[in-house]
């Protein structure tokens, strides 16, 4: 129920996965408050926001807020909520006069984990701790997942059939978070049913090295728009993919997951995250118990002992059996 006017700035600037996962506190801010739910983003993610409709109005930079920030003045916050807490965000409320409300990105823990300590911590997922920020304005969350809103008018990229869709989301930022061609290529030959790769253009090469080697593959890598890939998971069966912002998409629209995990782990706090009240069965695909792992909360262009067991050693038979049993 509205209790209050004003607005409020809601600060995030990348990435595709780190702003789906700030749907929660979008949605309970406007459902719970009077507050016109202003957010600020990189202009390449603003797309992301602006077919939501609990955002009112979307400010985006190409690399630095003096960009905007004579705008923002003008737009008189009553709140800023910062889902970043960088650099960049200590500037902007500098800039604004206003101190934001923030949570804990548990950074200590994080390197606890990562460090030669190799600590056992299990993180609250993120979207918990995001909300954090929203709890001074007497806003909770609601249990409802996390929201990503497909444009009305998109047409479809293919036509949607009765047979079982496969989407591999098959990219990632660093490569320590992506399996090797080659066992994307031995899982893909032993599904049944068409296989459609997500990805960039920077996963094309790799994409183009699947579809040779494994039949039944369509490869979507570098051509379709964030939203058409969005379109892809909404109607896939279910969902392969790395630690990667494809995968929160795929829990946005409530689909069976398959999560690869390589360098970083679930305990991170940033594993799928559903709504109470509808999970699907999904399964995580990860080698337990190695002593280098996790290396790192983000990730590495190469694997930093040399030998990737992390990814090398994954089962592909035991992930062809994930899916033979989400699609049974």
């Amino acid at each position: 129920m509205a209790r209050k006017d004003g607005k409020v700035l809601v600060v995030r600037f990348s990435s595709i996965g780190d702003i789906v996962l700030c749907s929660p506190v979008i949605r309970c801010l406007k459902r719970q408050s009077g507050f016109e739910v202003h957010f600020l983003t990189k202009q390449v993610y603003a797309d992301l926001l602006q077919h939501n409709p609990y955002v009112d109005k979307v400010y985006s930079i190409r690399a630095s807020i003096t960009e905007v920030i004579d705008d923002l003045k003008l737009e008189g916050y009553a709140h800023i909520i910062d889902l970043h807490k960088n650099l960049r965000s200590a500037e902007l409320q500098w800039r604004l006069r206003m101190k934001a409300f923030t949570f804990d990105k548990k950074n200590i823990e994080k390197w606890k984990m990562t460090s030669f300590l190799k600590a056992k911590v299990n993180l609250d997922h993120i979207v918990l701790r995001y909300m954090q920020a929203v709890e001074p304005l007497k806003v909770g969350y609601d249990g409802q997942g996390l929201d990503y809103f497909i444009p009305r008018n998109l047409e479809p990229v293919i036509p949607v059939s009765g047979d079982h869709m496969i989407c591999f989301a098959i990219g990632g930022a660093h490569v320590t978070k992506r399996l090797p061609t080659s066992k994307i290529i031995e899982i893909c030959k032993g599904l049944k049913g068409t296989v459609y790769l997500l990805g960039g253009k920077e996963d094309k090469n790799a994409a183009e090295a699947i579809t040779r080697a494994a039949d039944d593959v369509v490869d979507f890598c570098g051509k379709l728009t964030l939203a058409q890939s969005a379109w892809m998971i909404k109607n896939a069966a279910l969902v392969l993919t790395h630690d990667t912002g494809m995968m929160h998409v795929a829990a946005a629209m409530q689909k069976p997951i398959i999560s690869i995990w390589g360098n970083t782990v679930p305990e991170f706090g940033m594993n799928p995250f559903y709504a109470n009240d509808n999970k699907p069965l999904s399964y995580r695909a990860e080698v337990k118990n190695l002593s280098c792992r996790p290396c790192s909360k983000i990730g590495y262009d190469r694997c930093p002992k040399g030998h990737f067991k992390c990814m090398e050693w994954q089962d592909a038979a035991q992930i062809i059996s994930m899916v033979d049993k989400l699609l049974s």
